[in-house]
C-alpha cells in the first residue's frame, strides 16, 4: 500500500485552501479516497470486474458562529481540484451572509497530529478470481468481492491535521441448493489469505450439504438456540443505530432506555467495547474529533454512551469523539468460554442459526427485534445436526437473548468488516462472539 499520492495530494490542497481564507474566517477540511477493485460473481463465473478510484473532500467554512459545508467530488488533478475548491469557497462565502447563527456550534480547537497506517495486502486482483473461482467449483454461487486502498485525512484552522491510511478485503457470497435455500457467508480481512477462505469454505459446503435434505417445519413457541457470530453481528448492527447515542438517551428515543435507568439488565457475560484503536477506522472523525476507545457495557451494566460535539454542546456533556450519527464503527464484543468447536454438543437440542435477516423493531423503546432465520438454520438433537428448519420468524427482546436467556458465549470471535459500498467503502467493523441462549422466542 502505497499512499504517498494520495497524501500529497491532501497536503497540496490544505496548502491551497490557508491563504485564500479571509480574516474571520476557519475551516475543516476531510477527506476521503478509495482504490478499489470490485469483482461480481453469479453462478460461480464472474460477470463484472473494475476498479473504482475516488476521492471526496468535505470543506466546511465557519464565520461568527455560521458555518456551511460542501461535498466535493474530486479530480485527483490538482490544478483542477483547486478551481474547483476556489469556486466552492466563493458559493460558501455567498451561503454564510445569510445564515443565522448556529446556537449549539462547539467547535475543536484543540491542535494536534495525527498519522497511522494499519497494515494490509490486496493481492493481484486476477490472483484473486482464479482462487475464488477454483473454491467455488461445481457450486451455484453469488458473491462481491472489494479490496484495495483506502485513505482519510482531516485539517482545520486551529492545527488539527491528521492522516489514515489501511488496505482491506471483503468478499461476501451465497451458496445456493437447487431448492432455492442458501447458505451466506463473509470473509474479512487487512491481509487476504486464500487457506482462511478455504476453510470458510469448506465450512459452507458442509451447511450446504445439510441443506440439500428434507425441512422440517417448527411450530411457533421457545427453543434453545445457538446463535453463529454473524446472526450476533446482525443483531448489534440494528442496535448500533441509537442504542449508545447520547442524543438518542437524552430524547427517551433510544432502545436501552431502560438499561439506562438501571430497569433492564444484560448477562454479566456481556462485555462490549467501541474500539477504533484495533479496528480500521481513523482515530479522527470529520468533524475534527479525535476517537477513543469506550466501553459500554461492563458486566451487562451500561456504563458508557457515544458523544458527539453538538449533542456535548445541547445537553450539556463532554465530548467523547463520536460522529455525526453518535454509531459505534468499531464494535468488539469480549468472548466467553465456549469452544466453538464444541457448540453443538453444548447446545444439544435446539436450533443452530447461522444468521438472521430483515431486523427490524417490533417495540424499539423494549429493545425488541423481530427478523427471519433465513440463512442455514437447523434442527439439531443429541448434539448432531438433524434437518434444515423451513424460515422462521423470531421475536424476542435483546433483554431475553443478551440477557437472562444467554448461557454462554463462545471463545473465539469473528472479525466482521462491512460490506457497505453505498457513497463509498465503508471502515466499520465488529469482532464477536457466537451466543448460546436457553430460548429464544419464534412467531410464525
Amino acid at each position: 500500500m502505497n499512499d504517498c499520492r494520495f497524501a500529497s495530494a491532501f497536503s497540496a490542497l490544505e496548502q491551497w485552501l490557508t491563504p485564500h481564507l479571509h480574516a474571520d474566517e476557519q475551516f475543516t477540511l476531510w477527506y476521503a479516497a478509495e482504490d478499489s477493485q470490485f469483482v461480481r460473481f453469479n453462478h460461480a463465473k464472474v460477470r463484472q470486474a473494475y476498479p473504482v478510484l475516488q476521492i471526496e473532500l468535505t470543506l466546511r467554512l465557519i464565520r461568527d458562529e455560521r458555518h456551511s459545508t460542501r461535498h466535493l467530488n474530486l479530480t485527483g488533478d490538482i490544478e483542477q481540484d483547486c478551481l474547483l475548491l476556489a469556486d466552492t469557497l466563493t458559493q460558501l462565502r455567498a451561503v454564510l451572509d445569510v445564515l443565522p447563527p448556529d446556537p449549539y456550534l462547539l467547535l475543536n480547537t484543540d491542535s494536534w497530529v495525527l498519522e497511522r497506517r494499519v497494515p494490509g495486502n490486496s493481492p493481484p486482483l486476477h490472483e484473486v478470481i482464479e482462487q475464488i473461482c477454483g473454491l467455488s467449483e461445481g457450486l451455484d454461487m453469488v458473491g462481491i468481492y472489494a479490496g484495495g486502498s483506502l485513505y482519510r485525512g482531516f485539517s482545520d484552522s486551529w492545527g488539527a491535521r491528521g492522516w489514515h491510511a489501511c488496505s482491506n478485503n471483503v468478499f461476501d457470497w451465497s451458496l445456493f441448493d437447487p431448492s432455492g435455500e442458501a447458505v451466506k457467508s463473509t470473509y474479512a480481512a487487512a491481509n487476504w489469505d486464500v487457506l482462511a477462505l478455504a476453510q470458510a469454505f469448506a465450512q459452507a459446503r458442509v451447511q450446504l450439504k445439510h441443506l440439500s435434505t428434507p425441512h422440517i417445519t417448527l411450530k411457533p413457541g421457545q427453543y434453545r438456540a445457538y446463535l453463529a457470530p454473524a446472526a450476533v453481528n446482525e443483531l448489534l448492527g440494528m442496535l448500533a443505530w441509537g442504542a449508545f447515542s447520547a442524543k438518542a438517551f437524552a430524547n427517551g428515543q433510544s432502545p436501552f432506555q431502560h438499561l439506562l435507568s438501571g430497569t433492564q439488565h444484560l448477562s454479566p457475560l456481556i462485555n462490549l467495547r467501541n474500539e477504533p484503536s484495533t479496528g480500521l477506522e481513523p482515530d479522527f472523525g470529520p468533524e475534527g474529533n479525535q476517537t477513543r476507545d469506550l466501553d459500554l457495557i461492563a458486566h451487562g451494566t451500561l456504563v458508557g454512551q457515544l458523544i458527539n460535539a453538538r449533542s456535548a454542546a445541547e445537553y450539556g456533556l463532554t465530548a467523547n469523539g463520536a460522529d455525526t450519527h453518535e454509531i459505534p464503527h468499531s464494535l468488539s464484543m469480549a468472548p466467553g468460554e465456549l469452544p466453538s468447536a464444541d457448540v453443538l454438543h453444548a447446545l444439544g437440542t435446539g436450533l443452530y442459526i447461522s444468521n438472521v435477516w430483515y431486523l427490524n423493531y417490533s417495540d424499539e423503546s423494549a429493545a425488541r427485534l423481530t427478523g427471519m432465520t433465513r440463512f442455514a438454520t437447523f434442527w439439531v438433537e443429541n448434539g448432531q445436526i438433524v434437518a434444515p428448519v423451513q424460515t422462521m420468524r423470531f421475536d424476542d427482546s435483546v433483554y431475553n437473548m443478551l440477557g437472562a436467556n444467554l448461557l454462554a458465549l463462545t471463545r473465539e470471535r469473528a472479525l466482521f468488516t462491512s460490506t457497505s459500498t453505498y457513497e463509498r467503502r465503508d471502515l466499520g467493523s465488529c469482532l464477536l462472539p457466537g451466543a448460546l441462549l436457553g430460548a429464544l422466542t419464534l412467531t410464525l
